[in-house]
């Protein structure tokens, strides 16, 4: 299974998705900063499974059309740093989705989270990351869970990806860095997180018109079963 994850600059990628689905043939898109009333139907053969509606910074989650049926969607809102609380830019920081792979018989679930700002604090980022987790499992106990997207976590990941595996769960980086915006935060701050999938590679597509650079994962399903639930944020 093939994802793709890309934080679209307010939008401003919309234009290069065509192209990257056809170049990469993703079995899944996943998008961040994206206007959700402005999103097509369709990118190549890959069709929307559902969006935010209430965000100035959209996400957004396609997928095939005709290999995965889409089961369940929910979109989730995370607890608030101070600026989405003035600025309100995003109500939902998480939207998942419960998707039936017709070829392999599975289910599972694939999210596109978009993580509180660099103001806020990592600790706050952590906490909104353990209970996005927690909510995928409610959406399918036991059932793999792949959640992508912008985690805006500049500094300190080696104490990140040790609270994630402590929850039961992979966390992944990419083999390059994929925001440049900036000389002082600059790095991997697109991930993915995991459990009963195989991660076989995270590679780093080339920039497009965003500040962030897309994302491929490509993963396999495992016999490792799903935590009942995420462990708590410290």
């Amino acid at each position: 299974m093939k994802v793709i994850s890309y934080n679209l600059r307010k939008h401003r990628a919309i234009g290069e998705l065509t192209e990257i689905v056809q170049r990469h043939s993703p079995d899944v898109l996943c998008l961040q900063e994206c206007d959700d009333r402005a999103l097509p139907e369709f990118i190549g053969d890959l069709h929307l499974s559902d969006a935010t509606a209430r965000n100035r910074l959209g996400l957004a989650v396609y997928h095939r059309n005709g290999q995965y049926t889409v089961q369940r969607t929910k979109a989730f809102e995370l607890k608030r740093s101070l600026y989405d609380r003035v600025a309100k830019p995003a109500h939902e920081r998480l939207i998942a989705v419960r998707l039936r792979d017709e070829e392999h018989d599975r289910e599972f679930v694939v999210a596109s989270f978009h993580a509180a700002p660099l103001t806020a604090l990592n600790s706050l980022r952590r906490k909104q990351i353990h209970a996005a987790l927690a909510e995928m499992q409610l959406m399918g106990p036991g059932l793999p869970v792949l959640m992508v997207g912008d985690y805006n976590y500049p500094v300190f990941k080696a104490g990140l990806s040790d609270k994630i595996t402590a929850s039961g769960y992979d966390l992944t980086l990419s083999d390059s860095r994929t925001y440049t915006r900036y000389k002082v935060f600059r790095g991997h701050f697109d991930l993915a997180t995991s459990v009963g999938l195989s991660i076989e590679s995270v590679v780093t597509l080339p920039r497009g018109s965003s500040d962030h650079l897309p994302i491929l994962v490509t993963s396999s399903y495992s016999d490792a079963a799903a935590p009942s639930r995420a462990a708590e944020a410290s």
